[in-house]
């Protein structure tokens, strides 16, 4: 049976095979350093944000609106002029899947920041209340009241968070990031091998719907209500 198969696919695709489990090697590299710095940083960094905002109870209007215009700042620049000019500014080089990760992670971290702040804030504010008046100290209200009651939503951010640096992958194979995208332009664009670039963007979207059942199916165990 398997060789059957392995007879019917087009001489194009066995070519290619090698390199197709390096090229996921190489987005899965990218994703893991993107998200990790995400995680690491941007988490702390939207707790952060939400604890300064008008009416929480670190509230600093000022500090709230400096660090929050950073954060804009960083996520208005477009990915490919972070991947081209600061990537190369930094580390000397915008080839491979390691240069590709320094914008992916510079990227990631006030993306998800951001939407870790909108999480908090669908935690109800008497939940809070509660907390604070019963004595908890910040770290307490952060650890055990903030990130249990909106771990789901994370969660769900997280998701978001990785699909969409997924895409950004296949971007950075354009400039010769590697991984996924750069094996889809090198063969399937530049060589005129559409098949290739059909079981491209097969994996792509079988990884996307991947992503999206795990993170669905963690969301809802770790849901409250």
């Amino acid at each position: 049976m398997l060789d059957a198969l392995w007879a019917a696919l087009p001489p194009s695709i066995v070519d290619v095979l090698p390199e197709l489990w390096v090229a996921l090697g190489e987005t899965l590299v990218m994703m893991a350093v993107g998200l990790t710095a995400a995680v690491l940083i941007g988490g702390p960094l939207g707790i952060w944000l939400f604890l300064l905002s008008p009416g929480q109870s670190m509230q600093n209007r000022v500090l709230f609106a400096v660090v929050g215009w950073l954060v804009n700042m960083v996520r208005s620049f477009p990915f490919v002029i972070l991947l081209v000019a600061f990537t190369r500014w930094l580390v000397g080089t915008s080839i491979g899947p390691m240069a590709a990760s320094v914008p992916l992670a510079c990227a990631a971290i006030p993306y998800f920041a951001r939407l870790v702040e909108q999480s908090l804030r669908e935690v109800p504010r008497g939940v809070i209340e509660a907390a604070h008046a019963m004595g908890a100290s910040e770290r307490q209200i952060i650890w055990r009241v903030l990130l249990v009651e909106a771990r789901s939503g994370i969660v769900q951010s997280l998701v978001v968070l990785s699909i969409s640096f997924l895409s950004y992958t296949a971007i950075a194979g354009v400039v010769g990031g590697g991984g996924v995208g750069d094996l889809a332009i090198r063969y399937g664009y530049q060589r005129f091998q559409n098949d290739v670039m059909l079981l491209t963007v097969a994996i792509l979207v079988v990884m996307v719907q991947l992503i999206q059942v795990i993170g669905n199916h963690v969301a809802r165990r770790l849901d409250k209500r």
